[in-house]
């Protein structure tokens, strides 16, 4: 029987290509963030980075974003604390912390667009922040699915 590379190694004992594979494509993490100075909560907007492709959630220069964007991270070169400022529904936060990935995951159903799917990405309601001026940012925060 067949047991999934993500239920037998660690995060860090994946290859490249098992890690990479572990993006659901939500592009939740490729929204404009902020923390609350009151609660200190860190708060998720609508608004997407400018490299973000909307209609497919991925990164338009993904193997240069660290180097465009300097608030993008490179879990690989992370402390493990960092994956706790991932989405709640994201795979290397849920590893991470010992969980199972979700059922729309796809990995799990085998369909990539199942996260879509399922109301979990990004596609359709975010604006790049080409667009947005910056005193708007904290106007636009916005609930994601859990």
């Amino acid at each position: 029987m067949y047991t999934p590379f993500w239920k037998t190694k660690s995060l860090w004992e994946m290859n490249d290509l098992e890690w990479e594979s572990l993006c659901d494509g939500c592009a939740r993490c490729c929204l404009i963030k902020f923390q609350d100075v009151d609660t200190e909560k860190l708060v998720y907007t609508d608004i997407s980075c400018r490299l973000l492709d909307s209609d497919s959630c991925r990164c338009r220069h993904y193997g240069d974003r660290t180097r465009r964007v300097r608030e993008c991270l490179d879990l690989r070169k992370e402390p493990r604390a960092a994956f706790d400022s991932l989405p709640s529904t994201c795979a290397y936060r849920l590893l991470n912390q010992g969980r199972e990935l979700p059922d729309w995951h796809p990995l799990v159903t085998g369909d990539p667009e199942s996260v879509h799917k399922a109301g979990i990405s990004v596609r359709g309601r975010v604006i790049s922040e080409e667009y947005v001026h910056p005193e708007e940012l904290e106007d636009r925060d916005a609930e994601w699915p859990e």
